[in-house]
């Protein structure tokens, strides 16, 4: 009697176990399929302002606050431009000195908990940069899609679809540059940002499932003049570039792909942003397993041989070995399978999604120099 119930204590405990384990496995997942835009990621640090001079910030001393360029500074209901480290061996051991370009929105006081962010600019293109647009509204297949339309002389659009951690305000970063080109430019909400549509499950597919989006912006720059589309993505918008292209049946109007950070393998991504939730190393496949059981996604990478045979434009990637988030293996494989078709630029001390950040100039020199030809 006895061993009968030592065996089923022993099976209820292993059973008990079994069911939190795949319950950790399940949140695990959840968190890293509920990114939400314009929220840092779970890979960005917090920093502490430890005080403001004019011109100039103190920040605690990291990795991420001695980063090279300039960076959008975020915390609760204020956002601040920063630019290069002044000073850094001159400081207390736990601060940095980096020049403070301007507060955009709110105030900066010591103590203030803030982060780092590749969104330089934020309201709208009128008020950030002082370009005209007008905010219309691209017909999806989940209900219409917010999106702002700058206009230009050619008519060669550039469709412009941003990642995890961001909204539509991230491409202003090169809406600068594209206006001087003269591209019409279109820079898209999709399902799941503010003022979209939710996704049916409420979840990141991490393009996936949002690529149809980038297809009705395709179709809605076509019904409105364009004859050709240039898509520049970030992140999972990249990703849904790559996908929209080689995928949708107006892929063949697509003439270049500009991908910023791509998520090519979307199983790396989300072990990644789930060890940032603080998942344990043995959870992680469990977590990918939930996420297959979630959402339908499934295990092929979009950077292997079959996709890259179907690569038809010019490819411009911006990626580096600082991302902690999307692998840049992944791009460098993707280069090297296609090397009549892919060019990459590798960009160091950069973090997800912000290849432009460490050097404007050189991203947007490497971008115009690519885009002419496609003009």
């Amino acid at each position: 009697m006895r061993t009968v119930t030592a065996t089923a204590a022993a099976v209820t405990a292993v059973l008990g176990a079994g069911a939190a384990t795949v319950a950790v496995g399940r949140f695990a997942s959840a968190a890293a399929l509920r990114t939400p835009p314009g929220r840092p990621l779970p890979t960005e640090p917090r920093l502490t302002v430890h005080g403001t001079a004019a011109g100039q910030i103190a920040l605690t001393r990291d990795l991420a606050s001695l980063r090279p360029g300039v960076y959008g500074l975020a915390g609760n209901g204020s956002h601040a431009v920063v630019g290069p480290v002044l000073r850094a061996d001159s400081q207390p051991a736990d601060t940095v000195v980096r020049r403070l370009e301007r507060v955009t929105h709110g105030t900066l006081a010591s103590g203030d908990k803030v982060w780092l962010t590749p969104n330089v600019h934020i309201g709208n293109p009128r008020t950030a940069l002082g370009l005209d647009h007008a905010d219309v509204d691209v017909p999806g297949e989940l209900g219409a899609l917010p999106a702002w339309f700058l206009p230009g002389a050619r008519d060669t659009w550039v469709i412009a679809v941003h990642g995890l951690g961001t909204t539509r305000e991230h491409p202003m970063n090169v809406m600068g540059l594209l206006h001087r080109l003269r591209f019409p430019v279109l820079s898209l909400a999709y399902r799941g940002d503010l003022g979209a549509p939710r996704s049916p499950d409420g979840l990141h597919h991490f393009g996936e499932t949002e690529w149809r989006d980038v297809d009705a912006a395709i179709r809605y720059a076509l019904r409105y003049g364009a004859r050709r589309v240039v898509l520049h993505g970030w992140s999972t918008g990249a990703a849904m570039a790559l996908r929209t292209a080689t995928h949708s049946p107006v892929g063949d109007r697509v003439s270049g792909l500009v991908l910023d950070s791509p998520v090519l393998d979307w199983e790396s991504t989300l072990r990644a942003l789930a060890a940032a939730h603080g998942t344990p190393g043995v959870l992680l496949p469990l977590a990918v397993r939930a996420a297959q059981g979630r959402t339908g996604l499934h295990g092929d990478a979009l950077d292997d041989a079959t996709t890259a045979e179907r690569i038809r434009t010019p490819t411009l990637i911006f990626h580096g070995p600082d991302d902690v988030v999307a692998p840049w293996a992944h791009s460098r494989r993707l280069a090297s399978l296609r090397p009549d078709r892919v060019a990459l630029r590798t960009v160091r001390h950069a973090p997800h999604g912000a290849m432009w950040n460490p050097d404007p100039s050189v991203y947007e020199e490497s971008l115009r120099r690519f885009l002419t030809p496609l003009m």
